[in-house]
């Protein structure tokens, strides 16, 4: 006799209908942007220093690490804090699922075990959409001549993913006595080691240095490091000196020159080329854009 099988239909907690923009921007420390409104949800994280909200006249400092939502029509602008030049991710996206109004009038400081998602999003929007270096006034998103496989298709599964595990995580902390974390000992190391390259931009590390400071054997630093960041260890902390180095740029109060020195590269010259590398632009290129981008 033939099994006689159940489909389970599949609630779907919330689902997002369209994205709109994305954006990744590095303005200058005293950038700031006109106030709008729109019929959609925008989510603004502050990856790099800290960013000034302004949300329905009432004013937010958004510091590193934490992430705010605006509800459709709301009104809302952002601004540097003068001081620092801060790095942004902005996602912006139609969503009329009602459990979306969990997020109204919402800012969090983001768990670093969701912040993966934010840069998965970033990442397939730019193999996904001509998106311009630089451009806040962006209103319409053009496909790549070639887009990556799906790409749409994953940056709406990525943004739902992280707005299920805003919901879990923020409601564990309501509603839980205990929350229990599965604990990695393997990227608990390599969040040590990211730690140790971060507060050390200014100096000439090498692996033999990482692996002493943290008392690791040179072979597992090595593979698990890149297991956990696709990259070597030397290779992001080159890639963490040119962020430092593209935000000094924007902040504008250290020539070439100086930077190099600051961030313990050899020589003008071959700071010049790894950031060149890295970017695809020059020091001096990068800074052009940022002085001619809109306000």
């Amino acid at each position: 006799m033939a099994k006689k099988y159940y489909k389970h239909k599949i609630e779907k907690l919330l689902v997002v209908e369209d994205i709109v923009t994305i954006h990744y921007l590095e303005p200058e420390k005293d950038f700031s942007f006109r106030e709008e409104a729109h019929d959609f949800w925008e989510i603004v994280y502050a990856d790099k220093e800290s960013v000034i909200i302004t949300a329905d006249d009432k004013k937010i400092v958004l510091f590193e690490g934490e992430m705010i939502f605006h509800k459709p029509n709301e009104r809302h602008s952002l601004a540097a804090d003068g001081k620092k030049a801060p790095s942004v991710f902005i996602v912006t996206f139609v969503c009329k699922s009602r459990a979306m109004r969990f997020f109204e009038n919402k800012k969090i400081k983001l768990n670093k075990k969701f912040l993966n998602f934010v840069y998965f999003i970033a990442e397939e929007g730019k193999k996904t959409f001509n998106l311009p270096y630089f451009n806040p006034e962006l209103t319409k998103m053009e496909l790549m001549p070639h887009p990556a496989l799906g790409g749409e298709q994953l940056i709406k599964n990525y943004l739902e993913i992280l707005l299920i595990n805003i919901m879990r995580g923020e409601t564990a902390k309501k509603d839980s006595d205990t929350v229990f974390l599965f604990k990695d000992e393997g990227k608990r190391i390599t969040g040590q080691i990211i730690d140790l390259l971060k507060s050390n931009l200014g100096e000439k590390l090498t692996i033999n240095d990482v692996c002493e400071k943290i008392n690791y054997n040179k072979s597992y630093v090595f593979s698990r490091f890149k297991k956990d960041t696709g990259v070597t260890v030397m290779t992001y902390f080159t890639r963490l000196k040119i962020d430092r180095a593209k935000q000094l740029l924007r902040e504008g109060n250290l020539n070439i020159a100086q930077i190099a020195a600051e961030l313990a590269f050899d020589t003008p010259n071959y700071f010049t080329k790894t950031f060149k590398k890295i970017t695809g632009f020059s020091p001096l290129q990068y800074k052009k854009i940022y002085l001619s981008a809109p306000s």
